[in-house]
Protein backbone atom coordinates (compact mmCIF):
# COMPACT_ATOMS: atom_id res chain seq x y z
CA UNK A 1 0.00 0.00 0.00
CA UNK A 2 1.94 3.63 -0.95
CA UNK A 3 2.27 5.96 1.82
CA UNK A 4 0.83 9.33 0.43
CA UNK A 5 3.07 12.18 1.19
CA UNK A 6 1.91 15.71 1.36
CA UNK A 7 3.08 18.40 -1.39
CA UNK A 8 4.75 21.00 1.23
CA UNK A 9 6.50 18.06 2.94
CA UNK A 10 8.13 16.99 -0.33
CA UNK A 11 9.13 20.64 -0.68
CA UNK A 12 10.41 21.05 2.22
CA UNK A 13 12.49 17.63 1.77
CA UNK A 14 13.87 18.90 -1.81
CA UNK A 15 14.92 22.64 -0.13
CA UNK A 16 16.63 21.11 2.73
CA UNK A 17 18.02 18.53 0.85
CA UNK A 18 19.71 21.13 -1.66
CA UNK A 19 20.23 23.50 1.23
CA UNK A 20 22.68 20.30 2.33
CA UNK A 21 24.31 20.07 -0.58
CA UNK A 22 25.11 23.56 -1.02
CA UNK A 23 26.52 23.77 2.50
CA UNK A 24 28.82 20.83 2.47
CA UNK A 25 30.06 22.29 -1.37
CA UNK A 26 31.14 25.65 0.84
CA UNK A 27 32.47 23.90 4.00
CA UNK A 28 35.93 25.01 3.51
CA UNK A 29 36.89 23.96 7.03
CA UNK A 30 39.29 21.84 6.62
CA UNK A 31 42.50 22.48 3.80
CA UNK A 32 44.23 19.13 4.50
CA UNK A 33 43.36 16.90 1.44
CA UNK A 34 44.75 20.09 -0.82
CA UNK A 35 47.53 20.67 0.96
CA UNK A 36 48.72 17.32 0.68
CA UNK A 37 48.95 18.21 -3.43
CA UNK A 38 52.04 20.37 -2.36
CA UNK A 39 54.75 17.56 -2.30
CA UNK A 40 58.95 17.83 -2.45
CA UNK A 41 58.77 15.42 -6.06
CA UNK A 42 57.06 18.44 -7.73
CA UNK A 43 58.47 21.22 -6.47
CA UNK A 44 61.85 19.67 -7.07
CA UNK A 45 60.96 19.16 -10.90
CA UNK A 46 59.97 22.70 -11.00
CA UNK A 47 62.86 24.08 -9.76
CA UNK A 48 65.40 22.12 -11.76
CA UNK A 49 63.93 23.71 -14.58
CA UNK A 50 63.17 27.44 -13.07
CA UNK A 51 66.71 27.37 -12.02
CA UNK A 52 68.52 25.62 -15.06
CA UNK A 53 71.59 27.00 -16.66
CA UNK A 54 69.20 27.51 -19.46
CA UNK A 55 67.63 29.74 -17.38
CA UNK A 56 70.78 32.36 -17.03
CA UNK A 57 70.31 33.45 -12.98
CA UNK A 58 66.56 35.12 -14.40
CA UNK A 59 68.23 38.90 -14.00
CA UNK A 60 66.14 40.73 -13.97
CA UNK A 61 64.85 41.75 -17.90
CA UNK A 62 67.33 39.10 -19.61
CA UNK A 63 66.71 36.83 -21.84
CA UNK A 64 66.75 33.88 -19.58
CA UNK A 65 64.50 35.68 -17.05
CA UNK A 66 61.50 35.38 -20.01
CA UNK A 67 62.02 32.12 -20.47
CA UNK A 68 61.59 31.53 -16.80
CA UNK A 69 58.52 33.49 -17.01
CA UNK A 70 57.21 31.80 -19.71
CA UNK A 71 57.67 28.42 -17.84
CA UNK A 72 55.66 30.02 -15.08
CA UNK A 73 52.77 31.08 -17.39
CA UNK A 74 52.75 27.07 -18.94
CA UNK A 75 52.39 25.39 -15.78
CA UNK A 76 49.53 27.79 -14.80
CA UNK A 77 47.80 27.24 -18.31
CA UNK A 78 48.10 23.09 -18.16
CA UNK A 79 46.56 23.96 -13.60
CA UNK A 80 43.66 25.89 -15.61
CA UNK A 81 44.53 28.82 -13.91
CA UNK A 82 44.24 32.49 -15.59
CA UNK A 83 45.39 35.54 -15.44
CA UNK A 84 42.89 38.36 -13.61
CA UNK A 85 40.35 39.80 -14.34
CA UNK A 86 41.15 43.48 -15.99
CA UNK A 87 44.39 42.07 -17.18
CA UNK A 88 45.00 41.27 -21.08
CA UNK A 89 47.55 38.68 -20.31
CA UNK A 90 49.90 37.22 -17.41
CA UNK A 91 52.64 39.56 -18.00
CA UNK A 92 52.39 43.36 -15.88
CA UNK A 93 54.54 45.14 -17.76
CA UNK A 94 57.83 47.15 -16.64
CA UNK A 95 59.58 49.74 -18.44
CA UNK A 96 63.31 50.04 -18.35
CA UNK A 97 62.97 53.46 -17.74
CA UNK A 98 60.85 53.28 -14.28
CA UNK A 99 63.09 49.77 -13.16
CA UNK A 100 66.72 52.27 -13.83
CA UNK A 101 65.31 55.33 -12.41
CA UNK A 102 66.76 55.11 -8.89
CA UNK A 103 70.61 53.28 -9.75
CA UNK A 104 70.06 53.27 -13.62
CA UNK A 105 71.74 49.92 -13.43
CA UNK A 106 70.85 49.09 -17.35
CA UNK A 107 68.05 46.82 -17.13
CA UNK A 108 66.20 46.06 -19.67
CA UNK A 109 62.38 45.96 -19.65
CA UNK A 110 60.76 42.87 -17.63
CA UNK A 111 57.55 41.99 -16.37
CA UNK A 112 55.69 41.09 -13.31
CA UNK A 113 53.97 38.06 -13.48
CA UNK A 114 50.62 37.20 -11.92
CA UNK A 115 47.72 34.39 -12.10
CA UNK A 116 44.59 34.53 -10.23
CA UNK A 117 41.96 32.46 -8.70
CA UNK A 118 38.36 34.48 -7.97
CA UNK A 119 36.63 34.24 -4.95
CA UNK A 120 33.44 32.74 -4.49
CA UNK A 121 31.36 34.97 -2.20
CA UNK A 122 33.70 37.93 -2.22
CA UNK A 123 35.76 38.19 -4.93
CA UNK A 124 36.21 41.45 -4.86
CA UNK A 125 38.46 41.30 -1.35
CA UNK A 126 42.15 39.97 -2.72
CA UNK A 127 44.80 37.93 -0.81
CA UNK A 128 48.33 38.00 -2.65
CA UNK A 129 50.58 34.99 -2.66
CA UNK A 130 53.94 37.01 -3.93
CA UNK A 131 57.26 35.75 -4.54
CA UNK A 132 60.31 37.35 -6.53
CA UNK A 133 61.34 35.04 -9.54
CA UNK A 134 64.58 37.28 -10.74
CA UNK A 135 68.07 36.51 -9.68
CA UNK A 136 71.35 37.88 -10.72
CA UNK A 137 72.13 36.37 -13.82
CA UNK A 138 75.42 35.37 -15.13
CA UNK A 139 78.69 36.52 -13.97
CA UNK A 140 82.58 35.78 -15.19
CA UNK A 141 80.58 33.49 -17.30
CA UNK A 142 79.06 31.46 -14.19
CA UNK A 143 75.86 30.87 -14.00
CA UNK A 144 74.02 32.06 -10.26
CA UNK A 145 71.24 29.77 -10.42
CA UNK A 146 69.58 31.05 -7.45
CA UNK A 147 67.79 27.63 -6.49
CA UNK A 148 66.85 28.74 -3.26
CA UNK A 149 67.04 33.02 -3.67
CA UNK A 150 64.31 32.74 -4.66
CA UNK A 151 63.18 29.38 -7.17
CA UNK A 152 62.17 28.13 -3.96
CA UNK A 153 59.27 30.89 -3.12
CA UNK A 154 58.61 30.90 -6.90
CA UNK A 155 58.02 27.25 -7.58
CA UNK A 156 56.10 27.09 -3.75
CA UNK A 157 53.52 29.44 -5.91
CA UNK A 158 52.77 27.46 -8.57
CA UNK A 159 51.96 23.96 -6.32
CA UNK A 160 49.86 26.65 -3.85
CA UNK A 161 47.81 27.50 -6.78
CA UNK A 162 47.62 24.19 -8.05
CA UNK A 163 46.12 23.35 -4.52
CA UNK A 164 43.79 25.72 -4.72
CA UNK A 165 42.80 25.05 -8.32
CA UNK A 166 41.92 21.56 -7.10
CA UNK A 167 39.90 22.44 -4.46
CA UNK A 168 38.56 24.94 -6.64
CA UNK A 169 37.14 22.09 -8.97
CA UNK A 170 35.59 19.98 -6.11
CA UNK A 171 33.59 22.74 -5.00
CA UNK A 172 35.83 24.11 -2.38
CA UNK A 173 37.33 27.55 -4.25
CA UNK A 174 38.34 30.11 -2.30
CA UNK A 175 35.55 32.98 -0.94
CA UNK A 176 38.21 35.53 -1.60
CA UNK A 177 40.18 35.82 -4.40
CA UNK A 178 44.03 35.12 -4.52
CA UNK A 179 46.26 36.95 -6.88
CA UNK A 180 49.68 34.86 -7.64
CA UNK A 181 52.00 37.40 -7.73
CA UNK A 182 55.74 36.68 -9.43
CA UNK A 183 57.74 40.04 -9.41
CA UNK A 184 60.34 40.79 -11.16
CA UNK A 185 63.84 43.27 -10.07
CA UNK A 186 63.88 42.02 -6.45
CA UNK A 187 67.50 41.57 -6.58
CA UNK A 188 67.93 45.63 -7.65
CA UNK A 189 65.66 47.03 -4.66
CA UNK A 190 62.18 45.35 -4.63
CA UNK A 191 60.84 47.31 -7.77
CA UNK A 192 58.95 45.08 -9.19
CA UNK A 193 56.72 44.78 -5.75
CA UNK A 194 57.20 48.50 -5.58
CA UNK A 195 55.79 48.81 -9.26
CA UNK A 196 52.27 46.68 -8.27
CA UNK A 197 51.90 49.13 -5.25
CA UNK A 198 51.66 51.74 -7.16
CA UNK A 199 50.24 50.50 -9.85
CA UNK A 200 47.69 47.83 -8.17
CA UNK A 201 45.55 45.87 -11.04
CA UNK A 202 43.22 45.93 -7.90
CA UNK A 203 42.50 48.34 -5.35
CA UNK A 204 45.28 48.14 -2.24
CA UNK A 205 42.42 49.02 -0.08
CA UNK A 206 40.87 45.43 -1.21
CA UNK A 207 43.92 43.39 -0.76
CA UNK A 208 43.46 42.15 2.45
CA UNK A 209 47.49 40.47 3.36
CA UNK A 210 50.28 39.27 1.34
CA UNK A 211 52.17 35.96 2.00
CA UNK A 212 55.38 36.93 0.77
CA UNK A 213 57.89 33.70 0.16
CA UNK A 214 61.51 34.72 -0.09
CA UNK A 215 64.05 31.95 0.51
CA UNK A 216 62.75 28.82 1.70
CA UNK A 217 64.36 25.78 0.79
CA UNK A 218 67.33 25.47 2.67
CA UNK A 219 68.65 25.93 6.45
CA UNK A 220 70.96 28.32 8.60
CA UNK A 221 73.64 28.26 11.04
CA UNK A 222 71.41 28.66 13.40
CA UNK A 223 69.70 25.34 13.08
CA UNK A 224 72.50 22.84 11.93
CA UNK A 225 70.58 20.19 13.55
CA UNK A 226 66.83 20.29 11.66
CA UNK A 227 65.19 21.65 8.63
CA UNK A 228 61.80 21.40 10.96
CA UNK A 229 61.82 25.29 11.12
CA UNK A 230 60.74 28.66 9.47
CA UNK A 231 61.47 32.39 10.08
CA UNK A 232 58.15 34.35 10.46
CA UNK A 233 58.75 37.83 9.70
CA UNK A 234 56.17 40.70 10.53
CA UNK A 235 52.87 39.01 10.96
CA UNK A 236 52.22 40.82 14.29
CA UNK A 237 53.92 44.26 13.05
CA UNK A 238 50.29 45.29 11.65
CA UNK A 239 47.86 43.25 12.38
CA UNK A 240 47.58 40.49 15.43
CA UNK A 241 44.81 38.77 13.80
CA UNK A 242 47.77 37.63 11.40
CA UNK A 243 49.84 36.84 13.54
CA UNK A 244 47.03 34.73 15.53
CA UNK A 245 46.01 33.06 12.01
CA UNK A 246 50.28 32.52 11.02
CA UNK A 247 50.28 30.29 14.65
CA UNK A 248 47.02 28.68 14.34
CA UNK A 249 47.64 27.43 10.71
CA UNK A 250 51.43 26.07 12.06
CA UNK A 251 50.09 24.34 14.96
CA UNK A 252 46.59 23.01 13.45
CA UNK A 253 48.70 21.53 10.03
CA UNK A 254 53.03 21.77 9.82
CA UNK A 255 53.77 21.96 13.44
CA UNK A 256 57.49 23.39 12.61
CA UNK A 257 59.51 25.53 14.99
CA UNK A 258 58.69 29.03 14.18
CA UNK A 259 62.08 31.16 14.89
CA UNK A 260 61.26 34.77 15.37
CA UNK A 261 64.52 36.03 15.71
CA UNK A 262 64.38 38.32 12.56
CA UNK A 263 61.02 39.80 13.35
CA UNK A 264 62.85 42.25 15.84
CA UNK A 265 62.50 45.48 15.16
CA UNK A 266 66.13 46.16 16.08
CA UNK A 267 67.96 43.16 14.43
CA UNK A 268 70.46 44.26 12.35
CA UNK A 269 69.99 42.31 9.47
CA UNK A 270 66.53 44.36 8.85
CA UNK A 271 64.86 41.59 6.63
CA UNK A 272 61.57 42.96 7.20
CA UNK A 273 62.63 46.02 5.09
CA UNK A 274 64.73 43.56 2.32
CA UNK A 275 61.66 41.72 0.50
CA UNK A 276 58.77 42.24 -1.51
CA UNK A 277 56.09 42.26 1.31
CA UNK A 278 57.48 45.88 2.49
CA UNK A 279 55.70 47.72 -0.22
CA UNK A 280 52.61 46.25 1.15
CA UNK A 281 53.05 46.68 4.95
CA UNK A 282 54.25 50.32 3.88
CA UNK A 283 50.81 50.61 2.34
CA UNK A 284 49.09 49.39 5.71
CA UNK A 285 48.76 45.46 3.98
CA UNK A 286 49.08 43.19 7.18
CA UNK A 287 51.96 40.75 5.32
CA UNK A 288 53.86 38.01 6.23
CA UNK A 289 57.81 36.92 5.62
CA UNK A 290 58.56 33.22 5.08
CA UNK A 291 61.79 32.46 4.62
CA UNK A 292 64.72 30.00 5.98
CA UNK A 293 67.68 32.90 6.77
CA UNK A 294 70.70 32.89 4.60
CA UNK A 295 73.67 30.35 4.17
CA UNK A 296 76.57 29.95 2.52
CA UNK A 297 75.23 29.97 -0.81
CA UNK A 298 73.19 32.74 -0.64
CA UNK A 299 74.47 35.10 -3.62
CA UNK A 300 76.78 32.61 -5.06
CA UNK A 301 77.48 30.46 -7.95
CA UNK A 302 76.41 27.25 -5.57
CA UNK A 303 73.10 28.23 -5.05
CA UNK A 304 72.08 25.32 -6.74
CA UNK A 305 69.12 23.05 -6.99
CA UNK A 306 71.23 19.83 -5.68
CA UNK A 307 71.23 21.53 -2.55
CA UNK A 308 67.68 22.11 -1.93
CA UNK A 309 65.69 20.00 1.17
CA UNK A 310 62.97 19.68 -0.66
CA UNK A 311 60.98 17.95 2.29
CA UNK A 312 61.13 21.30 4.08
CA UNK A 313 60.49 23.38 1.00
CA UNK A 314 57.29 21.16 0.89
CA UNK A 315 56.10 21.59 4.26
CA UNK A 316 57.00 25.62 4.60
CA UNK A 317 55.07 25.78 1.23
CA UNK A 318 52.20 24.00 2.97
CA UNK A 319 52.16 26.57 6.01
CA UNK A 320 52.08 29.41 2.98
CA UNK A 321 48.95 27.59 2.10
CA UNK A 322 47.13 27.12 4.71
CA UNK A 323 47.98 30.49 5.72
CA UNK A 324 46.56 31.62 2.77
CA UNK A 325 43.36 29.04 3.13
CA UNK A 326 42.29 30.69 6.23
CA UNK A 327 42.58 34.23 5.07
CA UNK A 328 40.62 33.35 2.02
CA UNK A 329 38.01 31.51 3.67
CA UNK A 330 37.59 32.99 7.22
CA UNK A 331 34.84 35.70 7.85
CA UNK A 332 36.24 38.69 8.53
CA UNK A 333 39.15 40.08 7.17
CA UNK A 334 42.28 40.75 9.36
CA UNK A 335 42.02 43.46 11.38
CA UNK A 336 44.83 46.39 11.25
CA UNK A 337 44.79 47.42 14.59
CA UNK A 338 48.53 48.63 14.92
CA UNK A 339 50.40 51.43 12.97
Amino acid sequence: MKKIIPLSLLLTLCISCATTKEAVAQDNSDPTKYMATITANELKTHLYIVASDGMEGRETGSAGQKRAGEYLINQYVKNGISFPKGATNFYQSIPAAYLNAKRDEGLSDSENIWAFIEGSEKPEEVVVISAHYDHVGVKNGDVYNGADDDGSGTVALLEIAQAFETAKKEGHGPKRSILFLHVTGEEHGLHGSRYYSENPLFPLANTITDINIDMIGRRDDFHPDSNNYVYLIGADRLSTDLNKICLAANEKYTHMNLDFKYNDPMDPQHFYERSDHYNFAKNGIPSVFIFNGVHADYHKKTDTPDKIEYDALAKRAQLAFTIAWELANRENRPVVDKK
